[in-house]
């Protein structure tokens, strides 16, 4: 990532970071107000929030860190670290809205002063979708996962905020404080799942699960630049380490090419590859020599001095083909 790229990230988390906490404030004082449990279960939230800001703060800076002699990867996991615990975050603050409105719907509480804690949710609740849909638009960017996450928490507490101001015009409008709780133990149940799908991710991210929609358009990259030379390529996989990209696979090329034609063609597809990502990419080829005559039916080489056997098919490279530990055959 380059120094630009690291300066806009940091930015943009430090305004959510900053943005959180004056939203918090603004939120606790709308609870104050109303002794709502609907806009406690917003307010609890936002603690998790800000927490999570804070720390997608510094793991996006520790991610930026250039690699050493501990971390010869350098240190991009930590993203899929932060993601975690505020996934692990949010969900205990969903088991404990969960008993709060438990608790209020069988002993309900008088709410008071709703018209102001209406305007307040809601206005709360826009800064939240606009601030969540600049930072998954900067997360998709630059394969941050930190941004991205930190943009769908927000995204989703305003659309928690939406159902809040809709639920809570109910209870103004019926005075009855049992539709506060229901609409406390909902947002509680979706905190939780927004909670559980960020330890999910992270836990795929930790563990190098495939990202088959990336892997997808790398293929359809690389069949749409392909060379004649590059006969086939095969055992194709792709690991994230925060916004970095490593790339191995096996790529098979004509026999008779020196190791300094070899290399021009590994460049060449490493050029492919980090043309198609806008954030570094780190390849590990392997090499193959071809095996005429089997491989001749494949080649599309023009002028091939050791060609055994005419070319009969170009097998195009999918997602299925290319991930295989296999050569390609007809």
């Amino acid at each position: 990532m380059n120094t630009h790229q690291l300066k806009t990230n940091l930015s943009a988390q430090s305004l959510a970071l900053a943005i959180g906490l004056l939203l918090l404030g603004v939120k606790l004082l709308a609870w104050w107000l109303t002794n709502s449990n609907a806009i406690l279960t917003d307010a609890l939230e936002s603690i998790i929030n800000v927490a999570a800001a804070g720390m997608g703060l510094y793991s996006l800076w520790l991610s930026s860190q250039p690699r050493d002699r501990n971390h010869p990867y350098g240190h991009g996991k930590v993203e899929f670290l932060s993601a975690g615990v505020e996934g692990a975050l949010i969900l205990l603050a969903g088991v404990a809205i969960l008993f709060k409105a438990g608790y209020n719907l069988l002993y309900p509480q008088p709410i008071s002063s709703l018209d102001i804690g209406l305007i307040i949710t809601a206005a709360a609740g826009l800064v939240n979708y606009l601030l969540g849909w600049y930072l998954q638009q900067r997360g998709k960017s630059s394969h941050s996962m930190v941004l991205t996450a930190s943009g769908a928490h927000l995204k989703s507490d305003a659309y928690s905020s939406a159902g809040l101001v809709i639920g809570l015009g109910l209870v103004w409008a019926t005075g009855s404080p049992v539709i506060d709780s229901v609409l406390a133990l909902v947002f509680g149940g979706i905190i939780i799942y927004t909670g559980f799908r960020l330890v999910r991710e992270s836990v795929a991210g930790i563990m190098d699960e495939a990202d088959y929609q990336l892997i997808r358009d790398m293929v359809d990259t690389l069949e749409q630049e392909r060379r004649d030379s590059w006969i086939d390529v095969h055992n194709f996989r792709v690991i994230k380490y925060g916004p970095t990209l490593h790339i191995d696979c096996h790529i098979t090329l004509p026999w008779y090419f020196s190791v300094e034609q070899a290399h021009e063609e590994v460049k060449a597809f490493e050029r492919v590859m980090q043309d198609f990502s806008s954030t570094p990419v780190e390849l590990f080829v392997h090499v193959d020599p071809c095996e005429p005559p089997a491989n001749c039916q494949l080649c599309a080489v023009k002028n091939c001095p050791e060609r055994k056997a005419p070319q009969e098919e170009r097998i195009s490279w999918t997602l299925d083909n290319i991930m295989k530990d296999e050569k390609h055959e007809i």
